[in-house]
């Protein structure tokens, strides 16, 4: 059986776990590659194994892995759809970070992730992925998301508007910092810190969230994810910014750029009895008020 392994970055306090890792699945008769660079930092670290690396999509999926384990927080685990993109392979996060929506197995687990990574035990949560169409093909063959894609100001301090069109209709111009659209998994991310809605992952929706607007009607508004939403930015500068999950470029002003949902699913794992609504509980802390102890 054959696992994929993505890491950004190899902490001394995760040793313990790596090791776990590496042991435990070679016991269990699992063949690991990792990516290069996680793989440069094994070396490093003296954990050092005798592992198949890969260095692109192409290289991981001429391995032919049946699963890739993400081992860091949630953005290492954003970055591991570069690789696995439309191929199905399915994503399993464990959690060395610290919020973690995505990545709910903690490195105390190990164990039991291998034993469910061999027994087949596990179920796979379909998510929804963006995709940016712009004639300069900003961001080439890496132009999708899973968490949002985000247009921002600059470092200076004058607003940007942002046209706004729903399926080639006009909707609107944001005065604002910014604008993002995020998929119902992004909706805990950068959308929620500027006062936009929880959208469960099953909803079939996005949510398009202002940056600081200057117009205080301007709210957060969830619309069909089977919509094409296309931006234009004006302002006294020359160019803005945007972002897809963690990555960024610089767009000159007047520039069209489409938005819209992926013809393909992001396959993540979920181990055990996994609840949604048990993770809000648990990262938002809600229902946890000193008055009900």
């Amino acid at each position: 059986m054959i696992v994929a392994i993505f890491t950004k970055k190899i902490e001394e306090e995760h040793f313990r776990a790596w090791q776990e890792l590496l042991n435990v699945g070679k016991s269990a008769g699992i063949n690991f590659i990792i990516n290069s660079e996680g793989a440069d930092f094994l070396e490093k670290t003296g954990l050092s194994e005798e592992l198949l690396t890969y260095s692109s999509p192409q290289d991981l999926h001429n391995n032919l892995p049946q699963m890739l384990i993400s081992m860091g927080g949630d953005g290492t685990l954003l970055e591991t759809l570069y690789y696995v993109k439309k191929t199905k392979t399915p994503v399993l996060g464990i959690n060395l970070g610290r919020l973690g929506f995505l990545t709910h197995a903690t490195d105390s687990q190990i164990i039991k992730v291998v034993d469910c990574i061999k027994s087949g035990k596990y179920k796979i949560e379909e998510r929804s992925v963006l995709k940016i169409n712009n004639e300069h093909h900003l961001f080439e063959a890496n132009s999708f998301a899973l968490n949002d894609f985000t247009i921002h100001k600059r470092d200076t301090g004058s607003m940007i508007i942002v046209d706004t069109y729903l399926n080639g209709e006009y909707f609107t111009n944001y005065w604002a910092d910014g604008v993002i659209v995020a998929t119902p998994t992004g909706s805990t991310a950068y959308s929620l810190s500027c006062g936009g809605p929880i959208i469960f992952p099953e909803t079939n929706s996005l949510v398009i969230t202002p940056v600081a607007p200057h117009n205080l009607s301007m709210r957060p508004i969830i619309v069909p994810d089977s919509s094409v939403i296309s931006f234009r930015v004006r302002g006294r500068g020359e160019s803005h910014m945007v972002s897809l999950d963690s990555r960024f470029t610089v767009v000159e002003y007047n520039h069209e750029i489409g938005v819209q949902i992926a013809d393909f699913k992001f396959q993540l794992v979920r181990l055990g009895n996994f609840s949604f609504i048990e993770t809000l509980r648990e990262k938002l802390k809600w229902g946890l008020d000193y008055r009900n102890l």
